[in-house]
């Protein structure tokens, strides 16, 4: 009988082999500019965040300048995001904390960047994997929540106990990488709705559990762009 940590390598060298590079599908340059893109990501895709950002930081480029903007204005800009009043005040306040308490430097520590407002722990690892190459933990979002509980890896719902199951069979150095590997395959097999399991590379180490029906061809290697 296959073992959790013996389920998770199989996973982990599956998605490595369908995904050799793992990326972040936000547009940035800078720290900063990742922390915003991915706070905007919040029930929004990153294709819409990245046609937002541009704008935004051509007329704001750092903390500073964020910080004296407009509530209305940035509002308008990042309309398209949804949630964009709570989104706008969030990094409003966020980038004055930044430029204030931490020289407008975008702080390499879990507990700084949690402090922020509007900084979850999932936005945190984010930041802290993709800009520094921290592996502060398992990155959850609904992708990643979804696959995990597909494969059997974990039952919880709960985006930080996901988290501590993932990171409890997955060694820390593949912490960064799966993240981002379960949001890609999450999106271009994995769906929420209708999961591909006749394409799927971990086919044959899922439980696919939650999903009615699966087709029964044998897995194949997805198509990668």
């Amino acid at each position: 009988m296959t073992t959790d940590r013996e389920r998770a390598e199989l996973v982990v060298a599956g998605l490595a082999a369908a995904y050799p590079e793992a990326v972040c599908e936000l547009d940035y340059r800078t720290p900063w500019e990742l922390l915003v893109a991915t706070v905007l990501s919040a029930q929004c895709t990153d294709q819409r965040v990245n046609q937002v950002t541009p704008d935004l930081f051509s007329r704001w480029p750092g903390p500073a300048e964020l910080a004296d903007s407009p509530q209305e204005e940035l509002e308008t800009v990042i309309r398209a995001t949804g949630l964009h009043r709570s989104k706008a005040a969030n990094l409003r306040r966020a980038a004055r904390r930044i430029a204030l308490e931490h020289r407008g430097e975008v702080p390499a520590d879990l507990e700084a960047l949690i402090s922020l407002p509007g900084v979850g722990r999932k936005t945190a690892k984010v930041v802290l994997g993709e800009a520094f190459g921290l592996a502060a933990g398992v990155a959850v979002d609904t992708h990643v929540r979804r696959l995990a509980n597909r494969l059997g890896l974990s039952s919880a719902d709960d985006p930080e106990r996901v988290a501590a199951d993932l990171e409890a069979v997955v060694p820390r150095h593949e912490w960064v990488d799966l993240s981002k590997r379960l949001v890609l395959h999450g999106r271009r097999v994995c769906g929420a709705r209708r999961p591909a399991c006749g394409t799927c590379v971990l086919a044959s180490v899922c439980d696919r559990i939650g999903v009615a029906e699966a087709p029964a061809s044998s897995p194949i290697r997805p198509r990668i762009v």
